[in-house]
């Protein structure tokens, strides 16, 4: 049980916990989180194991291990939704097997630092304020909890890949998406898991209150339209080359890759036909004569508007990894991807000798714009975002707010060939359809090997291609305007909910100190 004294006992009268067992336990327990997402979406997984961890924290602890417990929960869960990089390092960036596996244990190191970081701070607190239980769990550790996730997103240009929040894109708490986005859904799923915990405590009933209250005002929101239908809808094909990574950038077999994505283009006419990621992989002047030519002729000559990808260069040291556009009037348009993959897009200061471990193409680009203008496609506008840009919605909301001209569909272009057979592609699937859910939005998916799918603005995939396979994805999208909260405000709301957690628990235990430091009634 937990208890429920302000201060802690003597520790000189017990034997030491030992750290190292819960450690161990912490790391399976936040490698089962892995079965909470994609592909296997039990998503209920999450909020028991959040709760071993809470309850393991919650007990009379110093901070110091409640960190290490929490680091060593973030580090299982960060090698479980993470491990699909040593596919890309190894197959096909060439690093020896155990330097692969040292690289991805220390990149768990370092993000289980941002969960040892909450549940450490959270018994600090706890201790700092002298908080009782139900405010350490229901106020600390969830706003602990989410503001580490949050963090985690952009510190160092940000991974937020396999944050809490992405595992509810199909469970009750979806409905929060368009008010306090992925993060604060993390921080409600934590809140669930204080509320199991609470189930050992004497307030049972008003744990399983809350819980159910939860779960259901997030149900009653999925039932909000926080857009509207803008315009007529436009008929998309969606390209999945599905060419071998190792072949990708292979001068032996470009001008195959290049023949076969003319003919997929051209195979049918579309209102917006869109490639996956550098599906076009030499620069346009290295191209063939008349390549693109032949594609603007026959988007000219069939009403087609087309998206491929492609990197343009600026200079001799400048280039960017890009998505071109050509309108059926021969109008352009060009999309510069500006949240760059560190080690495989840039080279982060003082790891160049890392990337010279590794032999990955392409990987100093430059960054496009924080906010650029999308492509108008008959009524609709699309934005498009590359590869894992989708995974920071913050950004794509600023480009919806800020834009002249707010985007009515977003389009994601990926190339996740680089990691195999794994768990990366439902993964980032899931991922789109959090934006989608945030932004009130389809998402449109075109990729070398999957997922290539149509999401609704509802997070609902309505289409898709099976992975690691050749194919056109044909579909009716219809585009949506109008803004949730979480395009006007970002993680703000988020945020605020945060801080006035915190602030209540410190009243809580203001008041806690103070009935406690009363005289006893005779």
């Amino acid at each position: 049980m937990l208890r429920r004294r302000a201060t802690p006992p003597d520790h000189a009268s017990r034997k030491p916990r030992t750290t190292a067992l819960p450690m161990l336990v912490a790391a399976l327990a936040g490698f089962a989180s892995l079965f909470s997402f994609q592909p296997f979406a039990w998503w209920p997984i999450q909020a028991v194991t959040l709760a071993w961890l809470f309850y393991q924290v919650g007990m009379d602890t110093s901070a110091r291990r409640s960190l290490l417990v929490g680091w060593g929960f973030g580090f299982g869960w960060s090698v479980a939704g993470m491990h699909w990089l040593y596919v890309a390092i190894t197959v096909h960036g060439g690093m020896p097997a155990p330097l692969a596996a040292i690289a991805i244990a220390l990149l768990a190191v370092y993000l289980g630092v941002f969960s040892g970081l909450a549940t450490g701070a959270a018994t600090w607190l706890r201790r700092r304020w002298s908080l009782p239980v139900p405010a350490f769990l229901l106020l600390v550790l969830p706003a602990a909890w989410g503001l580490s996730e949050w963090v985690r997103g952009w510190m160092f240009t940000g991974f937020p890949w396999a944050s809490s929040g992405y595992a509810h894109n199909i469970s009750p708490l979806a409905g929060y998406a368009p008010l306090i986005g992925v993060f604060g859904i993390g921080a409600l799923v934590a809140l669930c898991a204080s509320c199991l915990v609470m189930l050992t405590q004497r307030a049972r009933m008003q744990a399983l209150g809350m819980l159910a209250a939860v779960m259901a005002a997030g149900y009653g929101l999925t039932f909000i339209d926080w857009t509207r239908p803008a315009g007529a809808p436009i008929t998309v094909r969606l390209l999945q080359g599905d060419v071998p990574q190792n072949e990708k950038f292979d001068i032996a077999h470009i001008d195959r890759a290049l023949k076969l994505y003319a003919g997929m283009i051209k195979a049918a006419p579309a209102d917006l036909i869109a490639t996956p990621e550098t599906a076009i992989v030499l620069f346009p002047q290295q191209l063939p004569p008349g390549y693109l030519d032949g594609l603007a002729g026959f988007a000219r000559d069939t009403g087609s508007h087309l998206m491929y990808g492609i990197p343009l260069a600026d200079s001799p040291t400048q280039y960017a990894n890009s998505v071109a556009g050509v309108a059926p009037d021969g109008r352009g348009f060009r999309y510069d991807k500006q949240h760059l993959v560190p080690f495989g897009e840039f080279v982060p200061s003082g790891f160049r000798w890392f990337v010279d471990l590794i032999s990955i193409p392409l990987g100093d680009f430059t960054r496009g714009a924080k906010v650029q203008a999308p492509f108008a496609v008959k009524d609709q506008l699309v934005l498009p975002n590359v590869c894992y840009e989708d995974a920071f919605g913050e950004e794509i909301a600023l480009q919806l707010r800020s834009s002249k001209t707010p985007a009515t569909m977003l389009l994601n272009v990926s190339n996740l060939a680089w990691y195999g057979r794994s768990v990366a592609i439902p993964q980032h699937l899931q991922i789109s359809q959090m934006r989608s859910l945030e932004t009130g939005r389809p998402m449109l998916r075109s990729t070398n090997n999957g997922a290539t799918a149509v999401i609704d603005a509802k997070g609902r995939v309505t289409a898709k291609l099976p992975s690691h396979t050749r194919g056109s994805l044909s579909a009716t999208v219809q585009g949506m305007q109008g803004s949730t909260p979480y395009i006007r405000f970002g993680n703000a709301l988020f945020l605020l909910l945060s801080a006035l957690a915190l602030g209540a628990a410190w009243l809580m235990g203001r008041k806690y100190r103070q009935t406690l430091s009363q005289p006893a009634q005779k």
